[in-house]
């Protein structure tokens, strides 16, 4: 009888010393290396290799691996707030923060006389700079953070649980989170009002009781209602709360602070402000182009209250979030802002010289904000149009690619990829029609 040939399968200690191995351990942990050799050695157990291609493979799986498997990818879908691609990329100025931050900084240390300061400063600086209609500003770790925050913070109190909300905003946003669940999590007791399609003043009034802790108005950013529909104005709603003695809570979402051409029926932070809101909430990582967080503006008094909850401590925004923001607020511009005021004919002609060089089509393309963002508002551009078989080397490749796929066909809207970048595409797009030829 032959012997097994799986007793050749090179040990462990022997693929380890190999020079190579150990040059990849100056960037790997000893534990991802063991991890790759094994699995190596299991598929020449397996039969999958041959015994004496493992030495080889383990050679080129240490060099090629990374201590992150997240990939780097070219969004050429149009849609600029891609969640599945980690929503807003980030401005040069706010990655050189995240750099800074990466080591010892002093957030929470005043350098001039060596004591303790208060967390944040800088971004908050940078907040209410943008913001000037805000007394105080807070930063959390996202959106839905700052909605449970200022929910709990300003109704769960004695004998005053209830928000006060209207049915048409009752939103689930994306992997079926809905925010009423979020906001009941914390023993705050929604009090819905109005209909679906209509809600009116006088659907607060009569719901207000000495149960009410606060009237919420959330955006319903990620869909649009149409037809026979109303709903009340935040000024009118402030005028209310006031009326009352309750606080109002406005979340418009997707952080824009004064109003864009591009999206002209988006809410802003400035204009809920000036509206009369005690605090506005918006997320960091949407249209503001930030960091994921959590933004709440309002009056001194009401943030001063939320900094001080509990909740604030366990919803606390960490050092990156902190100086990506601040940078994000300080910079001239973002990729998303650049996005979505890109020139369409700019945008055209990048798309034809590519489209020319490997003999496809420039076809009409509307592009979208995406994110909870500017629902239904189409942004005029235009795609490459490919066959529908090159999506997937496209996206398997590097850098990564993800175009559309629709009706059959490959579309490439250059929207949010960086001019610097058409060579990339160019080159990967060549690359493969020539393995097809």
């Amino acid at each position: 009888m032959s012997p097994d040939p799986r007793r050749t399968i090179p040990s462990t200690d022997r693929l380890l010393a190999l020079d190579q191995v150990a040059a990849a351990s100056k960037r790997l942990a000893p534990q991802m290396i063991r991890r790759i050799i094994t699995t190596v050695q299991e598929s020449a157990r397996a039969g999958d290799i041959a015994p004496t291609e493992v030495t080889e493979q383990v050679i080129a799986a240490v060099e090629q691996a990374s201590p992150t498997r997240l990939s780097s990818v070219l969004n050429a879908t149009g849609v600029i707030i891609h969640t599945n691609l980690g929503r807003a990329p980030l401005s040069d100025a706010a990655r050189d923060a995240l750099i800074t931050a990466a080591g010892y900084v002093d957030l929470e240390l005043d350098l001039r006389d060596g004591k303790r300061s208060k967390r944040g400063t800088w971004a908050k600086a940078a907040l209410l700079a943008a913001a000037p209609d805000a007394e105080d500003a807070l930063v959390v770790n996202n959106g839905a953070a700052a909605l449970s925050l200022a929910t709990t913070a300003l109704s769960v109190r004695a004998d005053r649980p209830e928000v006060v909300i209207s049915r048409g905003e009752l939103v689930e946003i994306g992997a079926g989170f809905r925010l009423p669940d979020l906001i009941t999590s914390t023993g705050v007791q929604l009090r819905e009002v109005g209909a679906t399609n209509r809600t009116n003043l006088d659907d607060y009034r009569d719901a207000i009781t000495e149960r009410t802790g606060g009237i919420l108005k959330v955006h319903p950013s990620n869909y649009w209602i149409g037809g026979f529909n109303s709903d009340v104005e935040t000024k009118q709603l402030a005028e209310l709360a006031r009326e009352h003695d309750v606080p109002l809570i406005v979340d418009v979402g997707s952080g824009l602070f004064e109003r864009d051409p591009a999206l002209p029926n988006e809410p802003t932070i400035g204009e809920a402000l000036r509206a009369g809101a005690d605090v506005v909430i918006a997320s960091g990582d949407k249209l503001l182009g930030g960091p994921q967080a959590g933004l709440l503006l309002g009056t001194r008094e009401v943030i001063s209250g939320l900094a001080t909850h509990p909740l604030a401590r366990a919803f606390r925004a960490d050092k990156f979030t902190l100086a990506a923001l601040e940078a994000t607020l300080n910079a001239p511009s973002t990729p998303v802002r650049d996005a979505l005021h890109i020139d369409p004919d700019e945008l055209h002609r990048r798309s034809v010289r590519i489209a020319e060089a490997v003999g496809a089509e420039v076809v009409a393309h509307d592009g979208r904000v995406g994110g909870g963002g500017g629902a239904g508002v189409p942004l005029p551009g235009w795609a490459i149009s490919l066959d529908e078989a090159l999506a997937k080397p496209l996206r398997t490749g590097s850098p990564a690619i993800l175009p559309r796929v629709t009706d059959g066909r490959c579309l490439l809207d250059l929207r949010c990829v960086p001019v610097e970048a058409d060579a990339v595409i160019l080159q990967r797009l060549q690359e493969l029609l020539e393995e097809d030829a």
